[in-house]
């Protein structure tokens, strides 16, 4: 694992020391480039002043996207579900390795993007509700030579819940991996709705192990899969070791007919895992205990939720944990990578991490202990849960950095495009409970700012470590969530169905197992399809890491695409993905409803070039030279059905025009 190269106090001959770990080609061989999720390149060919002259190089397409019941073209049969193509390819000796929504993970020629091959695991998508997949994991075996089979492992996981070990060379499988190759994850959770358990994010490594979680369903019942996380030899595939996410010294309720061995309902990890070669510690971002709007069951089974918890690498136990939100009944999972980064605190250089959030917040941590970087202070939040459930009195409030979200739908404050549907959302924001940031669910409706879908989510921030610069970006919407009694959901179903409003951005979700069913409305919105929160609708952020302090923030994107004609000239969207950062200074983006992959200075957060997406670039850009020193920015486009721009499934390189 690289140094981090941050202070004007360091030594030029360790800044030169630093700099020769990296290679020519500056491969990018985990989701976020490191272990540590830095999303940081030291490729340096395209500069600010360059980098408006990018041109595509080379487009691949798999063929492996779909675009619902709702659209004519049917691109892979059988299918009702629409794709969304989230993945960041990493590239290993030349060649990228990616996967698809429908879990194919293609090998390409990093200069041509010509297919090398393809390993299709043939994925049973019967009642999937998610068809993605965010990345690969890769590892060399220094046992074998070059030409041995399965010196190069590509490692994936499945929305079917399988666990593959790939030969980097061949696209064979690796037959001394597991059951001739692949594992099944679904070992050990017990009898379950194969729709209630998958896997989307690249497994973590960390020496000769596999470190995996998995994703569960979220609002359907109390009894789903348990969100446990393993450790799996990455030769062999033999289970070393797993975390089942229970409170200390309480034993797992085991099934009577012995085929579970986690305990069901626990807090799981569908987001990236980080890990730490140096400390021997892998960084779990964890989600919420079933269900998610309703805690009044979970006896402590929260004890580890929407937390960062670090693990031994060798046993798996828990060194420390951090808990982000106290008894978590908003949704408010941790979504992101724990990013890496290191800071000089009274002339000590201290191992930190930040955790972005989806309340808004950044949390900096010492990786080595948990303690805070900058004080955290534990403030008295809403009280008042439903009937049966509590909140907790206060939460965990950072002192630095500021939020980089609002946390208050002010009525006086809402938007609209007209009069009439500004007044919708007034009225609405006055009639549903609105206290603020951690406002309970209630029976009576409440509103929920930042929504669930975030401030920031899942693409995380990239860390610019010449500089010492945070870039992280975020959603400013809010949401609705409606406590309905067990005994009423059928009527509030029906109910909801013939609200023209409510039935176009909610869903009820039945939370079986607990005394409500909910109506959840991701986004706020008012009867024309806006956001009731005034725009900006996203920004993007920069913090200086080694003061905490915001160096600038900027709406990030505009509302062409999303809005129509003649309201393009709203500045800041929603988002999903995140950025990547170059030694140079620049910053590059998609992520937006509207179609572009932009490039800013990193520094100042001027934007100095857009390109033209065929759909929106959902996914987070990574960057790489080749061997011969050309520059390459690779972006996939395959929008998304949140925000409601068209699946697709292109993957596109750009570089400089050839001298």
């Amino acid at each position: 694992m690289f140094k981090v190269l941050k202070y004007v106090s360091y030594s030029l001959l360790f800044i030169f020391l630093t700099e020769k770990v990296f290679t020519a080609t500056d491969d990018w061989t985990s989701y976020g480039k490191d272990s540590g999720g830095g999303h940081y390149s030291q490729a340096d060919e395209i500069t600010p002043k360059n980098v408006k002259n990018l041109e595509r190089v080379w487009v691949h397409r798999s063929g492996d996207y779909h675009r619902g019941l709702n659209w004519t073209e049917d691109v892979v049969p059988n299918s009702s579900q629409q794709t969304s193509f989230q993945a960041t390819p990493i590239l290993v000796n030349e060649t990228l390795y990616y996967c698809t929504p429908y879990n194919r993970v293609f090998a390409l020629d990093s200069e041509t993007g010509e297919v090398k091959w393809v390993f299709d695991p043939e994925i049973n998508i019967d009642e999937k509700a998610l068809l993605h997949c965010r990345g690969v994991g890769s590892w060399i075996d220094n046992n074998k030579s070059e030409e041995e089979k399965c010196y190069h492992r590509i490692i994936t996981g499945t929305i079917d819940a399988k666990l593959y070990a790939i030969d980097g060379k061949s696209g064979e499988l690796c037959k001394d991996f597991g059951n001739s190759g692949e594992i099944d994850l679904r070992s050990g959770l017990g009898k379950h709705n194969p729709a209630y358990y998958y896997s989307v994010s690249p497994p973590a490594i960390i020496g000769n192990l596999i470190v995996i979680g998995g994703g569960i369903a979220d609002n359907v019942s109390t009894t789903v899969p348990g969100g446990v996380v393993r450790a799996y030899d990455i030769v062999t595939g033999d289970l070393v070791w797993y975390w089942d996410p229970i409170p200390p010294n309480q034993e797992p309720i085991i099934d009577e007919d012995g085929e579970q061995l986690y305990q069901k309902g626990t807090t799981n990890v569908w987001s990236i895992i980080s890990t730490d070669s140096d400390l021997n510690l892998v960084y779990l971002p964890t989600g919420n205990t079933a269900a998610d709007n309703y805690g009044g069951h979970r006896n402590g089974l929260d004890y580890y939720s929407s937390s960062v918890v670090a693990l031994n690498a060798t046993n798996g136990e828990v060194v420390w944990h951090f808990q982000t939100v106290h008894h978590d009944i908003w949704d408010y999972d941790v979504p992101s990578q724990p990013t890496f980064y290191d800071v000089e605190i009274d002339g000590k250089i201290i191992k930190a991490l930040a955790q972005t959030t989806k309340m808004g917040f950044v949390f900096l941590l010492n990786r080595e202990t948990g303690e805070p970087i900058y004080p955290i202070e534990e403030r008295d939040v809403p009280q008042g849960a439903v009937e049966g459930d509590y909140v907790a009195k206060t939460q965990p409030f950072p002192s630095k950095p500021k939020p980089l979200t609002p946390t208050y739908l002010d009525p006086d404050d809402v938007f609209g495009f007209t009069p009439w549907d500004r007044g919708y959302c007034k009225k609405a924001a006055q009639d549903l409970r609105n206290e603020g940031l951690y406002t309970p669910p209630s029976i009576e409706g409440s509103v929920h700012y930042p929504s669930a879908i975030g401030g920031a989510n899942w693409g995380g921030p990239a860390v610019d470590y010449k500089r010492n610069i945070l870039v992280v970006n975020t959603m400013n919407l809010s949401s609705t969530i409606v406590m309905v009694p067990r005994s009423e959901c059928g009527k509030a179903l029906k109910e909801l169905a013939r609200d023209n409003v409510q039935s176009r951005f909610s869903a009820l979700q039945q939370n079986e197992g607990t005394p409500y069913c909910t109506i959840r409305a991701y986004g706020f919105m008012s009867p024309l399809g806006v956001p009731c929160t005034k725009p900006p609708w996203g920004n993007l952020t920069a913090i200086d890491l080694n003061t905490g302090d915001h160096l600038w923030q900027i709406p990030l994107g505009t509302s062409k695409d999303l809005a129509p004609f003649p309201f393009w000239w709203i500045k800041g969207a929603p988002n999903i993905g995140g950025p990547t950062v170059t030694a140079t200074g620049l910053t590059f983006i998609a992520a937006t409803s509207d179609y572009y992959l932009r490039a800013f200075n990193t520094e100042t957060g001027e934007e100095l070039a857009k390109f033209r997406l065929p759909t929106a670039g959902h996914a987070t850009p990574m960057t790489y030279k080749n061997k011969n020193g050309k520059q390459f920015v690779v972006i996939a486009a395959g929008g998304h059905w949140a925000v409601g721009s068209p699946a697709s499934d292109h993957l596109i390189a750009y570089a400089l025009p050839e001298k």
